[in-house]
């Protein structure tokens, strides 16, 4: 289990937090397949010649089959594990999918990037040297994952969302003489 944002002290006082939400995941995916099979239905109905149900009964099917699919997604054991990035003028703090968090003063990223991957949004934190990487006293659960010389972390249940978090990343990064 990764540290939570809340047991570590933040670096600064204008710090800006991101975090995971698996409830916000879950009522966004089962609100639009509740929509899609909705919307699908009648067509299905149409095609496939079959007898005329009640609205409210594809309505409840829809509401069942969303509640499944999205639970099944939204708490599955890689999407339970919470993700944070916590943004200041100090640095960027990074716990990814259960790891122990670590800290790089902004001197110490050579790039950070959020990118599309497929359906995912992915943050790549590439350190100038990973001895300037400081990691956060916590859990022995390693650091955020690395793909070459970049720390990775799945952004696509964090809240407010990728998109304010790239605004944010690129307001402090834009701030520091390089």
């Amino acid at each position: 289990m990764s540290v939570e944002p809340e047991e570590v002290a933040a670096p600064a006082d204008d710090t800006v937090l991101f975090h995971s939400s698996p409830m916000r995941t879950f009522l966004v995916m089962a609100a639009a397949i509740v929509v899609a099979y909705v919307a699908v239905s009648p067509l299905v109905d149409a095609l496939l010649d079959s007898a005329d149900d009640p609205w409210w009964l594809t309505l409840v099917q829809a509401v069942v089959i969303g509640g499944l699919v999205a639970g099944a997604f939204a708490f599955s054991a890689r999407s339970s594990l919470s993700t944070w990035v916590r943004v200041s003028s100090a640095g960027l703090e990074l716990a990814a999918q259960g790891s122990e968090p670590v800290w790089l003063a902004w001197a110490d990223i050579e790039h950070v990037v959020v990118r599309r991957s497929g359906a995912r949004t992915l943050l790549e934190v590439t350190p100038v040297d990973l001895d300037r990487v400081h990691a956060i006293e916590g859990t022995n659960a390693g650091g955020p994952a690395m793909n070459g010389t970049a720390f990775t972390a799945d952004l696509t249940q964090l809240w407010p969302g990728p998109r304010k978090l790239r605004r944010e990343l690129e307001r402090r990064m834009h701030q520091e003489p390089r």
